[in-house]
């Protein structure tokens, strides 16, 4: 096992499976000079040639829109937006495009690209810069979103979207991206997408998250501890598909549900897993998300925005009680 950070463990999936497919390219704004925000493609312009780390103009359509008509063309290019936000400029091109393509064309063709689509809070970057959008794409037939959590997982998570043959808008959490943890370098293969991750095992209340909320989710479970309540929390690692059988099969056992993201609560992928629990199994379940306003500038506002340890715990306890 290696000791390497979250983001340093895409970048070695993407040196993988560069090396493994010449098909494999990516695009984007300084990946060659910059080697990306969290160094993500360091190196690898040098090490693969500008003509597969390609450094592009600052324009989100222009890049999607390049990944595109490639992936229709038979490449498999990794399009890098830097920014959630950002990615909203290329939006038509992602979501009209490249989402509808496999259906429109009856299956003759297929749009096997990846949009990196950083998500989340990162520590005073303000409004525009913050935002967890994943249910927008998660609302949209033709796409799979990708929500990796832990540095092996966006390894491996990573290694599977390049290789899947329709679009993947690949989230990684912008607060993780310095989060070290162990990664098995010797094991290659791939995080099979579309199955959750049981983080820890309880019997009283089933806590499903994704992303940076899982490692908060995973604190939380450690303090109810004390007040003897025993929680399962789930790491879907996919948000579509979303390992529905694990979710209903833990919150069967376990005869409560919570569900905490850090997006906004209102219209957020936590409701369609909450109310889908209720439905088929009658149980009683309830929500976390962000707040609906934009996230501030300020980091004491922000980190008031943030879902916490201590508001994870207070809704188990009512949620038990």
């Amino acid at each position: 096992m290696t000791a390497m950070t979250y983001a340093e463990a895409a970048r070695l999936a993407l040196q993988e499976e560069m090396a493994r497919d010449p098909k494999v390219w990516a695009l984007g704004e300084d990946l060659g000079y910059e080697g990306g925000m969290a160094g993500q493609y360091d190196g690898l312009q040098a090490e693969f040639g500008s003509d597969r780390i390609v450094d592009t103009p600052i324009s989100e359509s222009t890049i999607m829109g390049a990944a595109v008509g490639a992936a229709l063309a038979g490449t498999r290019p990794v399009a890098e937006m830097r920014f959630s936000d950002f990615a909203m400029c290329a939006v038509s091109e992602l979501v009209n495009q490249a989402a509808k393509a496999r259906y429109m064309f009856g299956g003759q063709a297929r749009v096997p690209l990846v949009a990196r689509m950083p998500i989340g809070i990162r520590g005073g970057i303000a409004a525009q810069h913050s935002q967890s959008p994943e249910a927008w794409y998660v609302h949209t037939p033709g796409l799979v979103v990708v929500t990796p959590s832990t540095a092996a997982d966006n390894r491996g998570l990573l290694k599977s979207a390049i290789r899947c043959d329709d679009p993947v808008v690949y989230m990684e959490h912008k607060g993780l991206w310095g989060v070290v943890g162990e990664v098995d370098e010797d094991d290659e293969e791939p995080v099979p997408l579309g199955v959750a991750a049981k983080v820890c095992s309880g019997d009283d209340i089933t806590i499903v998250s994704w992303a940076a909320q899982i490692g908060v989710a995973a604190l939380a479970a450690d303090a109810l501890v004390e007040d003897g309540i025993s929680a399962e929390v789930i790491d879907l690692r996919t948000l579509y598909p979303w390992d529905r059988d694990a979710v209903m099969n833990s919150a069967a056992r376990t005869g409560r549900l919570l569900v905490v993201h850090e997006a906004v609560r209102i219209g957020g992928f936590g409701g369609e897993i909450a109310s889908d629990v209720a439905e088929t199994l009658g149980i009683p379940v309830a929500r976390l998300g962000g707040e609906r306003i934009p996230i501030p500038f300020s980091v004491p506002l922000e980190d008031a925005y943030k879902i916490k340890v201590d508001r994870i715990v207070a809704r188990v306890r009512e949620l038990v009680a």
